[in-house]
Formats: structure tokens, sequence, C-alpha cells
């Protein structure tokens, strides 16, 4: 079952939702297509499969990543401790974000994901409250906004380097929230 759901994710994220065959990914999985039919019953249940698990790993990401405790570490470390679960998940899931993101996925797989996805501005509010308790609500929504958007444009320059090149793609994007958030809560 794992190898026919790995087979699936790389497919959907290279034909996408719509253009994938439950064919494409047994072939890709090396197996005949009865052999997954006798796991899954068709691609939509492969796609339930995938969502399950990046659910999950995106859930124990935001766990790792967003504990108010890490509020009071000096900048960079706070940004270490955020960043780092968070590109891991991605860098575990190649595609999973834009799969999800797929209009013909079905919406009853895609809005759970959608709405883990949503909730890391609230995380990152939540740290945000405790590290800087002053800094006004809105003030507080809008950099959480604009720090979510710092690690996402940078986020897919860090999934698709080359592996020889992620680290400098990964110090960049710690860089950059670095220097956004320093004038606002060090």
């Amino acid at each position: 079952m794992e190898q026919l759901t790995d087979a699936a994710a790389e497919v959907f994220a290279e034909a996408g939702y719509a253009r994938a065959t439950t064919n494409a990914i047994a072939a890709r999985a090396g197996v005949s297509p009865g052999t997954l039919y006798q796991f899954f019953k068709n691609k939509e249940a492969l796609a339930e499969a995938l969502a399950t698990r990046y659910r999950e790993q995106l859930r124990a990401a935001h766990e790792k990543a967003f504990d108010v405790g890490y509020a009071q570490l000096p900048l960079p470390e706070l940004i270490d401790r955020m960043a780092a679960p968070m590109i891991q998940v991605n860098l575990d899931n190649p595609g999973f974000k834009a799969l999800f993101a797929d209009a013909g996925m079905p919406e009853r797989l895609a809005a759970p994901t959608r709405a883990l996805h949503q909730a890391v501005v609230g995380k990152i509010e939540e740290v945000l409250a405790a590290r800087a308790p002053s800094l006004p609500a809105v003030e507080r929504r809008t950099t959480a906004v604009v720090a979510t958007q710092i690690f996402g444009a940078l986020l897919g320059t860090v999934v698709s380097a080359a592996e020889e090149e992620r680290e400098v793609w990964i110090r960049e994007l710690k860089r950059a929230l670095q220097r956004y958030l320093e004038p606002v809560i060090a």
C-alpha cells in the first residue's frame, strides 16, 4: 500500500489529480492495475490515503514548529525551530501542497488540508503574542501573514533546489524572515 501511495503522490504531482490515472499509478508502482484495485477502490481512495498521510505529517510538523515555549529564544534560533519542521515536511512530501490546491482534487479531500495550511498564520500569531505581548493584534496578524508569505514564496525554491544547493536557499529563507521580523518583535 505504501508503494502504491508513493507512486500516486508522484503521478498526482506530475500530472495533476484530474489527469492522473490508476493505470499510470500502477505502472509507476511496478504492479498491475488489478493489484492496485485490491487495495484501493479508485484514484479518489488513493488521494484520500495521501491526504490522510499528509495531514498527519503536517500536524506533527505544526506541533514541532509552533511551540509557544520557543517564543523567548533568540530570534535566529526561534526562526530555526519554526522553519525546520515546516521545510522538512515539504521536502518529505514534494508536490503535496500543489496537489491539494489542484482544482481537480475532490473538495472533501482538499478542504481539511487547506485548513491546516491556513492555520499556520494563527499558530505564528500565538508565538508572536507570547514573544511580543504589547504588539497590537492587527499588527501581530499582519506580521504573521507576511512572514507566512515570505516562507511560502521561498519554500518552492528550497524544495526544488538540488540537494547540494538547498542549504543556501534555506539560509536565505531564514535570513529574509529574520530581517523582516527583527524590527517588529526583537
